[in-house]
């Protein structure tokens, strides 16, 4: 279901005093696991780095700053398919020429918070070095059980079913035609909107191909592709135990990533480190503050949220193969950047989609729109300025 029940509402971004007090007091109360001498992050999150940055969100950390930083973009809820969402609606500054609706769809572990670098690049390119000829309104919803939106009652809704949901939500804002964009579960939600409504995206991109999925004869892919699926069971099999545990039990480890916010930080860092481009500044990664790190947990800790967007994995799970094979006909263009996981080959993103942009910048990981968002703003601006005049 897609259709909207109710009438946007301003929403506003405010926490309680005696709620950071009680998380600075649980910060001040952890307690600390042993570690092996030098483990550093070899073993999951480096507990000395980790206890410099729960240190800093007790008695450092501005959250108030970062909050009235988020609140500078307009904030709404709605319900849409019987789901209050909450979202980030920003039009358009100065354009000059047809102005194209841009969804940017998020992923975990994470929520609206990826995109709020690039906002201001995306709707007032000319204010920043681009060409107003560029500019988007821009739309950033909180998934489900992410971020400010409702936490679903029952189960979690897959990436078909979010897609869904946003499509009404675009319609509701009154856009018929729009572009989508995501990395992470964003990427597979974005791709499912160009999939079940073609008619009303434009064009899509990605900034990375998914999980690998083939059910016909591995024969068929070209060497590079089997290169690739074993490189990704091989990183499953590495690096995947937190998805194992998001798809199979995750109220267990939710007990204490809800109860103890330095155990919150230490599962979404760490993989907010794993996956960034460490490559120059090693540590949290080149583009990623210890601001930017907290901002992120901090909204996970406020909403109470790590339980609801575990969820959304094993809803994933069960998403039939036949919507997996499906080829995506919709322009569709790519931005790999160089220290995100798992970048898939040309041959396979042509194989599964129809590819009008491959793009490879030099800098950037997993969570490109908060490491690089000038770079990857450009990409947008780039990859959908042919297809503006489809609006016309």
């Amino acid at each position: 279901m897609t259709d909207a029940t109710s009438r946007p509402e301003p929403f506003q971004l405010r926490t309680e005093p005696a709620v950071l007090d009680d998380l600075r007091a649980r910060l001040r109360a952890t307690r600390w696991p042993d570690a092996p001498q030098d483990a550093g992050w070899s073993l999951g999150a480096d507990v000395d780095r980790l206890r410099q940055l729960v240190a800093y969100w007790a008695d450092g950390f501005d959250w108030g700053a970062q909050e009235a930083e988020l609140a500078r973009h307009p904030h709404f809820r709605v319900e849409v398919g019987g789901r209050r969402i909450h979202y980030v609606h920003a039009r358009a500054v100065a354009p000059t020429g047809p102005v194209l609706p841009l969804v940017l769809c998020h992923g975990w572990p994470d929520s609206a918070w990826r995109y709020a670098k690039v906002v201001d690049l995306l709707t007032d390119p000319g204010a920043h070095g681009g060409d107003p000829a560029d500019a988007f309104d821009v739309v950033v919803p909180d998934m489900p059980g992410f971020g400010y939106s409702d936490r679903p009652v029952g189960a979690a809704p897959d990436s078909v079913a979010v897609a869904g949901l946003w499509a009404g939500l675009m319609t509701t804002l009154g856009y018929e035609r729009f572009g989508a964009a995501g990395g992470d579960i964003g990427s597979h939600v974005a791709r499912y909107l160009a999939l079940d409504h073609p008619d009303r995206v434009v064009a899509v991109h990605r900034t990375d191909g998914g999980l690998p999925f083939w059910a016909g004869d591995p024969a068929d892919l070209t060497a590079e592709e089997r290169a690739w699926f074993a490189d990704a069971a091989a990183w499953g099999a590495t690096e995947g135990a937190y998805a194992a545990v998001h798809r199979t039990k995750p109220q267990t480890a939710a007990v204490g990533l809800t109860d103890s916010p330095a155990g919150l930080a230490a599962w979404v860092v760490e993989k907010m480190r794993a996956w960034s481009d460490t490559r120059a500044a090693g540590d949290l990664g080149d583009g990623l503050s210890d601001d930017d790190v907290l901002t992120n947990v901090t909204i996970y800790w406020l909403t109470g949220t790590i339980a609801s967007s575990m969820r959304m994995y094993a809803a994933n799970a069960a998403i039939p193969p036949a919507q997996l094979g499906r080829r995506v006909e919709v322009p569709s263009g790519f931005a790999l950047f160089p220290a995100d996981i798992l970048r898939p080959p040309r041959a396979w993103l042509e194989r599964t989609t129809r590819v009008v942009r491959v793009a490879e910048p030099e800098r950037g990981g997993h969570f490109a729109a908060v490491e690089e968002p000038e770079l990857y703003a450009q990409e947008l601006r780039e990859m959908f300025r042919p297809y503006r005049d489809a609006l016309r």
